[in-house]
């Protein structure tokens, strides 16, 4: 991928399926954003406060997240940065909107740990893979959504572990 103009750009960080893991790597490749997006499988409340010392956190509950921290997250999110909105929930197949119709620019989601950047029916779709323990052969991996006024991009960092 052709590297992205950073220059003037909202910058938000997209993690997701940290299984309780928050890698030195994830922290570095997160720094400087304004915010942070987690999209679920975090396993353990301390990655949020880790991922807070960097911006404000958004974050989604995933189906391995467990106990009373937990449920008080919610299953999906609305985050806006001026004229975008986004749309965050954990698994893409529980999708019960049309992204587009709700007015949506950006939809984020984890669970399936494969890193993906698609624009489908006007809609970005990001899951910014996972930043936690290997699984399979997948890259171990965070993204980052940017934003000039009503224009967003993303891209996928995969982490050198």
């Amino acid at each position: 991928m052709a590297d992205i103009d950073t220059h003037n750009a909202v910058r938000i960080g997209l993690i997701s399926d940290t299984h309780g893991l928050v890698r030195d790597e994830a922290l570095a490749a997160l720094h400087g954003c304004r915010h942070l997006i987690h999209a679920g499988d975090i396993d353990a409340p301390e990655v949020l406060d880790r991922l807070r010392r960097i911006a404000p956190v958004s974050a989604v509950r995933g189906n391995n997240d467990k106990g009373p921290w937990a449920m008080a997250l919610p299953e999906y999110e609305v985050v806006e940065f001026g004229p975008v909105a986004i749309y965050v929930r954990h698994d893409r197949s529980g999708l019960d909107i049309d992204p587009f119709a709700a007015g949506f620019r950006v939809v984020v989601c984890g669970h399936s740990h494969k890193p993906l950047v698609e624009t489908r029916d006007g809609v970005l779709y990001v899951n910014p893979g996972s930043a936690g323990p290997r699984r399979f052969k997948l890259p171990v991996a965070v993204a980052e959504l940017l934003i000039w006024g009503e224009r967003v991009e993303a891209r996928i960092i995969e982490l050198k572990i």
